[in-house]
């Protein structure tokens, strides 16, 4: 509820409210602008941020996929959580596992900003496009599933894996001369304010991109009502809907940062589109395809006995239940309909041939 009355809690006045974070420059500007927007919500309250590094940000030298470890950016946070250390944790909400730690949600889906991929080139090669890049050229990513689909499209390329915040990422394709270019997500880049790097926008025929991309995830303990409610005033419909699809569609195929597997999502009249995609490791093998559901319904919401069931880990009180329903079955149908065309293979295989690696 806006305003300067802070939702309360068996009576008393709201604590101050701790908000945890990575301690990188973008996840610190991500962790500011859900803070100043709970500021605007709630003028009266005080905030304190708490910044610590987590499994993810500590080992550098293992490309993601190798590490084995679902939970690499977040584990330390809802360690802190658990602990009442802090009170809420920002997150990409990309970074989120679909299956949370028990006693956790994710409490708001703040507004997605561009979920596509972003090409940025060393330098040397301004203005060019991956598909004019020189033979052979090196191109940095810490991602399975944007080398696999990228390795498809412009087989004339290398890739290789590059890891590190933005800033290191940066640092490396400008001042080493091992790639010509590296891909990041255009979200980070916006946020960071460096959008004269982005040479290319990766589009989903180019590049689908990963699940929860360019949307920021509030997580919590569930049984904190107090915070629940104050936090759920972020969620925005529609992208709680759209990142409700594309978990449902993950979790069901049992995928991971070491299988490559992505997705596109719209809202267009009542529809929710989502098209999702497998690829194996080189990218020569894949199953690509798209399905739409209703979500256009009553605009009340619904009080019952289930108002705060998660749907794969989001409680989205201000989010009509069926239409949470509707994109969540959408999501299980979607990989279903892969797994029925070979996709279990195909992601078998990969997840094997990136372990022996």
């Amino acid at each position: 509820m806006p305003g300067d009355a802070a939702p309360k809690g068996n009576g008393q006045k709201m604590r101050v409210i701790r908000v945890g974070t990575r301690k990188s420059q973008l996840a610190r500007i991500q962790t500011d602008s859900v803070v100043a927007m709970l500021k605007a919500c709630y003028p009266g309250l005080q905030f304190e941020i708490i910044a610590m590094s987590t499994t993810g940000d500590k080992i550098l030298d293992t490309a993601l996929s190798k590490i084995g470890e679902k939970s690499l950016f977040t584990k330390e946070l809802e360690q802190a959580l658990e602990r009442n250390e802090v009170d809420l944790v920002v997150h990409s909400l990309k970074d989120l596992p679909t299956v949370l730690p028990p006693g956790f949600t994710i409490g708001a889906v703040c507004k997605r900003e561009s979920p596509y991929d972003a090409v940025v080139f060393h330098p040397k090669h301004a203005g060019k496009t991956l598909a004019t890049l020189p033979e052979k050229s090196v191109v940095g990513t810490s991602s399975l599933r944007r080398a696999a689909q990228l390795q498809r499209k412009f087989p004339h390329l290398e890739f290789k894996s590059i890891r590190g915040n933005l800033n290191t990422r940066l640092r490396k394709l400008d001042e080493l001369q091992e790639f010509s270019a590296i891909i990041l997500a255009a979200a980070g880049l916006q946020r960071m304010g460096w959008q004269s790097r982005l040479g290319q926008l990766l589009l989903p025929e180019d590049c689908m991109y990963a699940v929860g991309q360019g949307a920021l995830g509030v997580e919590v303990r569930a049984k904190d009502q107090q915070v629940l409610e104050l936090v759920s005033i972020l969620h925005d419909p529609e992208t709680v809907l759209r990142c409700i699809a594309e978990r449902a569609f993950l979790r069901h195929l049992e995928g991971g940062c070491s299988v490559p597997v992505a997705v596109h999502t719209a809202v267009q009249d009542g529809q929710l589109y989502l098209t999702g995609g497998v690829w194996s490791l080189d990218g020569s093998d894949s199953l690509r395809e798209t399905m739409q559901a209703s979500v256009r319904c009553a605009a009340q919401l619904e009080d019952g006995p289930d108002d705060d069931i998660q749907r794969v880990g989001i409680t989205a009180r201000n989010v009509p239940r069926p239409a949470q329903v509707a994109a969540e079955n959408l999501g299980i149908g979607l990989a279903t309909l892969l797994l029925g065309k070979g996709a279990r293979a195909i992601l078998d295989v990969a997840r094997q041939l990136n372990d022996a690696r």
